[in-house]
């Protein structure tokens, strides 16, 4: 546990100083090129644990104790004197377009890391798993529309989903870009034949529900379907104190004959310190014995477990797995794609939660972001990567927000100075630091509370 908790706050911390530093480098490199002189580069803040100076302008470079941010430190007239010989360098004297740029370029920075990461995933190939249907959750939205064991999700509304990743993206883009209604998901059934369903979504369904939006809509992952036949044993757990043996195949449960391991869980799992008579097979013979599953608390719900496993399903589980890849130039234009794809989706996303057709509960902040930075590159390289272009869209998408002390925010700021002639007096923008900072902290504090009240479900 502790070495998860470590791992995974290691893969964040890295994550975070990559994401900051694009970010920052944009601000820098653009205002070193329209001539403004920068006094500091920080990544974090607080007290610095290294830095140094540059060899032009002697530009600080430091990074700090807390290293949730950074910072470019630009002269400026309105942070202090400025000498005479140096006022042309300082930032409140550049021209609008040269002061909209360098606000501009730390987002730009995050969303061509996006491009550049997403570029490189798809051509080394990124491992996923195959949109395989597993049997419908009984009267759902998917049952209803006609989905059966081994569907395979081909496109949702014509785009493309080779991998379970991108049908939940798709399936999502559809029910923000439309009003309730019926989505064309194009499958491909067991026999190869194509057919399309007409899957009936609200976005209440994707965007207020409790959980796993997609599985709201009884979607299961397949599992190969294998015989109810006892592989593993758990030692001193409830099947070996009842008898049973590797081998075994258990064909009937309570008066309920069985074809397969899922339908065994299906009655084990509901049925914790209920005595179970059991048929089973063993060496040509049916033999009768009882089983009381234990009770096993899983989340808020108590199931039942017979301390079995099965060993043939592994064997067969590769059908379910793909890895996508393409040709540099063709990678190029998916990353593109991709980047444009997930930054629109973050911005309906957005919109939804400010007027309240979204849960709050859909924030995120840093504790969960570090378990999904952990739990990626524990995966692979190729997932890290791709988790650190979608973090950083989000940080693109969120600086560019129009709330003050935000990129966003200044960008509104230098439009109103456009429309007025001049900039907006220091009164305004003191009183929008304020908004700015109740309106960030607010966020922080909504997200910092989603992650604690998620770890103690």
């Amino acid at each position: 546990m502790f070495s998860n908790v470590v791992f995974s706050a290691a893969a964040f911390l890295v994550a975070l100083g990559i994401l900051i530093s694009i970010h920052e480098f944009g601000h820098f490199w653009v205002a070193r090129k329209v001539g403004i002189k920068v006094l500091r580069f920080s990544i974090g803040f607080g007290k610095p644990l290294w830095q140094r100076k540059g060899k032009v302008d002697d530009t600080e470079f430091v990074l700090a104790a807390i290293p949730l941010g950074g910072y470019v430190k630009m002269l400026d007239e309105r942070e202090g004197n400025v000498a005479s010989h140096e006022a042309h360098r300082a930032f409140n004297r550049q021209p609008l377009w040269a002061r909209s740029a360098v606000v501009v370029a730390g987002p730009l920075a995050n969303f061509l890391l996006a491009i550049a990461a997403y570029w490189v995933v798809m051509m080394i190939g990124i491992s996923g798993v195959a949109p395989l249907i597993g049997a419908p959750v009984p009267d759902s939205a998917a049952e209803r529309a006609g989905f059966v064991f081994e569907d395979r999700i081909v496109s949702v509304n014509s785009q493309a989903t080779p991998t379970w990743t991108d049908a939940r993206i798709a399936l999502l883009e559809a029910s923000l870009g439309a009003d309730d209604g019926a989505l064309q998901v194009e499958v491909e059934q067991a026999n190869g034949q194509m057919v399309i369903r007409e899957l009936s979504v609200t976005q209440d369904q994707m965007l207020k529900s409790d959980g796993d939006a997609v599985a709201n809509l009884g979607f299961r992952t397949w599992w190969p379907e294998v015989d109810p036949v006892v592989g593993e044993l758990v030692a001193g757990g409830a099947a070996e104190q009842a008898g049973l043996l590797v081998g075994d195949k258990i064909v009937e449960v309570d008066g309920k004959v069985l074809r397969t391991w899922r339908e065994l869980v299906e009655v084990v799992q509901p049925s914790a310190g209920v005595a179970l008579p059991l048929q089973v097979e063993r060496d040509g013979d049916i033999i009768s014995l009882t089983l009381t599953p234990e009770p096993f608390e899983v989340g808020e719900q108590t199931v039942g477990r017979i301390g079995i496993m099965e060993n043939q399903s592994q064997a067969l589980a590769s059908k379910s797995q793909v890895t996508v890849k393409h040709p540099p130039v063709q990678a190029f234009g998916e990353a593109m794609a991709r980047t444009w794809d997930m930054s629109v989706l973050t911005i309906r996303m957005m919109g939804k939660l400010v007027v309240g057709q979204a849960s709050l509960d859909n924030i995120s902040g840093p504790i969960s972001i570090a378990q999904y930075a952990g739990q990626s590159a524990s995966i692979g390289i190729d997932h890290y990567i791709n988790f650190l272009a979608l973090i950083s869209i989000s940080l693109a998408v969120l600086n560019l927000l129009p709330i003050p002390m935000l990129d966003g925010g200044h960008l509104v700021y230098f439009a109103a100075e456009a429309v007025r002639g001049k900039p907006v007096s220091e009164r305004v923008q003191i009183w929008g630091q304020q908004l700015g900072i109740v309106l960030l902290g607010s966020l922080m504090f909504l997200a910092f509370y989603n992650d604690i009240w998620r770890l103690t479900q």
